[in-house]
């Protein structure tokens, strides 16, 4: 299955916005609360159709229990988000195949 957060974000009601409108380093910190598991990639990594920006290692937040990622999303003029979301095992695979030790 190809994904695009883009149009993700654009079509779907089915994620959760937990901090926006903030700098990278707020929203890494609510990553690591909120998560049971945390893998680290890469900035520049392409995740879920989108190149992450933000300072490395850029940390994603995995609950393989519930099935979502937590990730930062940088939109620019609107700052940098921290978004849970629904994946799928092959995307959360990819994921975990691009992780970096931090």
């Amino acid at each position: 299955m190809s994904f695009c957060l883009e149009t993700y974000l654009q079509q779907s009601d089915d994620y959760e916005i937990l901090l926006s409108r903030a700098g990278f380093k707020d929203c890494a910190k609510i990553i690591e609360e909120k998560s049971p598991e945390i893998v680290y990639v890469k900035a520049g990594e392409k995740i879920l159709g989108v190149r992450l920006i933000g300072i490395p290692p850029i940390p994603i937040g995995v609950d393989e229990e519930k099935g979502t990622i937590i990730l930062t999303y940088t939109k620019p003029c609107y700052g940098t988000a921290a978004i849970e979301l629904p994946v799928d095992s092959e995307e959360l695979d990819k994921i975990k195949s691009v992780a970096i030790e931090k």
